[in-house]
């Protein structure tokens, strides 16, 4: 136990704050550690869309050079913005438990607008296109920023609410009075889960965060990231995706979704399976998706990026 672990982290609240959680489960498991912060390019291009720079893992590529370049020895992320496809040499070595998956709108202390003309805002292409489909009358907006900068954007500008992943505000107490759960929307694929990465070849890092490892949240984002990679390879399209183990039968249900930008079109899919098909169902369920009319639709997605 002599080798000190580096944790490689973004330096925002929220990413110090998941990276901190690591590192106190490694101590207790009687390891040593130390916290290396680096800034990424998403958090520093605030001006543009994250699908208009063009890169996926925009937020887990500055620590993936820093792993292969032998400055940090695991980086923490949140899951949902992992790419599918992890850079060569760098494997998933931790899954944590996961934490509240819904989608929460935070709004100004009154939901009139809902019933008539608002403004949300939101950088994620998957809320715009699940809000826009429910409230076809509203406006969108696109809002970047980490979750501290997001919040005061939202008290800035005279939009009527902002959309935010519930977990994010609760890990670091910045959930305010003001918020409605959105049930209705399907989270991202991950949400709420935190992943642990490492070098393949370091076997000593990857036996302490096998400890942390919680499988039954393994085996549900692996299900969602698997029906993510296969409808698109990348993380672009309005896709969300959510599994659940139920104990007391035994099974996952799923639940996925695929739209259009503009919300208009949706497609959607729904099944219960034994938990024994756990390692097929993303890729079944997305199959089905693409059969059902997603081929064309996410066809018509990129070319409505590419302009």
């Amino acid at each position: 136990m002599s080798r000190t672990i580096r944790i490689g982290t973004r330096d925002s609240e929220l990413a110090l704050w998941q990276a901190h959680t690591v590192e106190k489960q490694l101590n207790d498991l009687g390891y040593k550690t130390e916290i290396i912060a680096v800034k990424s390019t998403g958090d520093i291009i605030l001006d543009k869309p994250l699908y208009e720079l063009g890169i996926t893992g925009i937020f887990t590529k500055t620590l993936d050079v820093a792993m292969i370049s032998g400055q940090i020895d695991i980086a923490v992320h949140s899951m949902k913005d992992v790419p599918t496809a992890l850079p060569k040499g760098i494997v998933q070595a931790a899954v944590l438990k996961r934490a509240n998956v819904l989608d929460i709108l935070v709004h100004k202390g009154n939901l009139d607008f809902l019933n008539s003309e608002g403004t949300i805002a939101t950088g994620s292409l998957r809320r715009q296109a699940q809000w826009l489909n429910k409230y076809p009358n509203h406006k969108v907006v696109d809002l970047r920023g980490n979750v501290n900068t997001r919040m005061q954007k939202l008290k800035d500008n005279d939009w009527s609410g902002a959309v935010f992943a519930a977990a994010g505000l609760e890990r670091i107490n910045l959930k305010p009075a003001t918020f409605t759960d959105l049930d209705w929307m399907i989270p991202a694929p991950a949400q709420g889960a935190m992943m642990v990465v490492s070098m393949e070849n370091d076997a000593f890092s990857q036996e302490a965060l096998y400890h942390l490892n919680d499988i039954e949240t393994e085996v549900c984002t692996h299900i969602e990231r698997q029906f993510l990679r296969t409808l698109e390879g990348g993380c672009t399209a309005p896709i969300g995706a959510i599994a659940n183990h139920n104990e007391h039968d035994d099974t996952i249900s799923f639940k996925g979704i695929l739209l259009s930008i503009d919300g208009k079109e949706k497609i959607e899919i729904e099944k219960s399976v034994p938990l024994t098909e756990w390692k097929k169902l993303g890729y079944t369920m997305a199959q089905e998706i693409l059969t059902n009319g997603g081929s064309e639709l996410m066809t018509k997605i990129k070319k409505t990026l590419q302009k």
